[in-house]
């Protein structure tokens, strides 16, 4: 016969636990194609180690400090570019702005607490592949000065 007594326990503590992540800044300058190798090596890196939720990346596509000033109004200038009629005037016009466009890539590393060493692997290995070592790799841990703003700027990337 089952003990109704135990039904009214308090559960146990919860099994998950925080994870301290690290993010990855890759700065491209206006290199489209390195962007992409960049991206191409990530998601490879992803289904061959099963890094599905541990490594997720995203890019911040902008045309300069103002961009990066005021991303709502960046929002509203691409969303009136995507708008626009084709026309050879407006080409010319697009493919200025996708020149000046600076191309940035966020890395954000998520290991456990009992994969420490693999995560720091991860980030002694990515600033060295080729892709990545030539575009100012910079690591920015928790608890840094500039930790709060990358996490703030890759939560409001798509």
């Amino acid at each position: 016969m089952r003990s109704a007594g135990n039904l009214d326990l308090r559960g146990g503590a919860s099994q998950t636990q925080f994870m301290a992540h690290i993010y990855l800044t890759f700065d491209f300058g206006t290199d489209e194609e390195k962007a992409q190798q960049a991206r191409h090596r990530l998601e490879g890196w992803k289904q061959a180690f099963r890094l599905d939720k541990k490594l997720t990346y995203k890019f911040d596509r902008s045309d300069g400090a103002d961009a990066e000033a005021h991303p709502e109004e960046e929002k509203k200038k691409e969303s009136a570019k995507k708008g626009k009629a084709k026309s050879a005037k407006g080409n010319k016009l697009e493919e200025a702005a996708a020149e000046a466009e600076k191309i940035k890539l966020l890395i954000r590393l998520a290991f456990s607490s009992h994969e420490k060493l693999t995560e720091q692997r991860w980030v002694d290995r990515i600033p060295t592949e080729e892709p990545f070592k030539e575009a100012a790799p910079e690591a920015v841990r928790e608890g840094q000065p500039a930790f709060e703003d990358v996490e703030a700027r890759f939560e409001v990337l798509d």
